[in-house]
């Protein structure tokens, strides 16, 4: 019995959320260009379970690029109005289109000047008919067993207002770089706006040997500086290699001398090298493709300034 009943709702929304493909026309192109030329915020009004739909949209519509702020139906008419203006477009989700809260509110936008735009699930309503766009949301039955509790309108409501996000950031242009602008503190905020120059390693904290120096004075300024390789660098202070673990074991297994040896003689040449304002992602995808631990890091100009090691981009959460 509960099996079926979950999937019995799980039906009756999917075929909610199908319906809606048939009602994107040109009301629905209407509302997009409403929003794409409003000058001022979209404000999302409702309340109850509609309300907390219109708060996911509002906040989706601001992460993508269209300022927007939701505003309780009630509160509104006690005060909440003067956040509109003019400028504003104003979506109003109202499942009936015929709460008290509603007919009050809409009178009182019109005369404020803002454009409307109607989610609802009766294209008949008082607020379909005054609104300047109406989008329909109306289901044949909701997922509620007694028919109360709104499942399959609220589900419908969301779906339609993802899909005017959708198109407004396709509109708009908004790009992978805008939304880590507005996610800064999220994951993908930090893959594509951190730099190499905010997480490499400076000063002491990585091993600078000069070429003739043998290994196992490398070997000692590596442990101090307690990372996993040393930049090798010429008279001239350029970089001319890096010498890592691996190398160190690969020269072992042919010669048990190898500590006395010059850095120069088995070191890794012309090593792979990333400029220090390139992003950290960059560097993660690097190190992947070949397979490396640690790359240094130059400035404009070709210098060594720092090393960024795979546990750098471990530590603020980039692999």
């Amino acid at each position: 019995m509960t099996i079926q009943k979950a999937k019995e709702v799980i039906a009756i929304e999917s075929e909610a959320i199908r319906a809606l493909t048939g009602r994107i026309n040109k009301d629905f192109v209407g509302a997009v260009d409403l929003i794409d030329k409003c000058k001022g915020r979209v404000i999302v009004a409702g309340m109850g379970k509609t309300g907390i739909i219109g708060r996911k949209i509002a906040a989706t519509l601001s992460s993508t690029g269209t300022p927007s702020l939701w505003m309780h139906s009630i509160e509104a008419i006690h005060g909440d109005l003067g956040q509109v203006t003019r400028q504003d477009v104003v979506i109003i989700i109202s499942t009936s289109g015929e709460t008290e809260e509603t007919k009050r509110l809409l009178p009182l936008i019109k005369k404020i000047g803002s454009r409307t735009i109607a989610i609802t699930g009766n294209k008949y309503s008082s607020l379909a008919r005054h609104a300047d766009v109406v989008l329909d949301v109306s289901v044949k039955k909701e997922g509620c067993p007694l028919g109360l509790a709104p499942m399959a309108s609220t589900t419908a409501t969301l779906v339609m207002g993802d899909a005017l996000a959708a198109c407004l950031i396709v509109r708009k242009g908004f790009r992978k770089e805008d939304f880590a602008f507005y996610h800064p503190g999220g994951s993908l905020g930090r893959k594509l706006l951190l730099k190499v120059e905010d997480i490499m390693r400076t000063g002491t904290h990585y091993a600078k040997v000069r070429e003739d120096m043998n290994v196992k004075e490398v070997l000692f300024a590596i442990t101090q500086a307690r990372c996993g390789s040393a930049c090798v660098l010429n008279k001239k202070g350029r970089l001319v290699g890096i010498f890592t673990d691996g190398d160190l074991r690969r020269h072992l297994k042919m010669d048990t001398a190898i500590l006395q040896r010059r850095v120069s003689e088995v070191m890794t040449p012309q090593p792979i090298t990333i400029v220090q304002d390139h992003l950290a992602a960059e560097a993660l995808n690097i190190l992947k493709e070949k397979r490396i631990d640690e790359i240094p890091v130059l400035d404009r100009r070709r210098r060594l300034v720092g090393l960024l090691d795979v546990q750098d981009l471990l530590r603020v959460g980039l692999v």
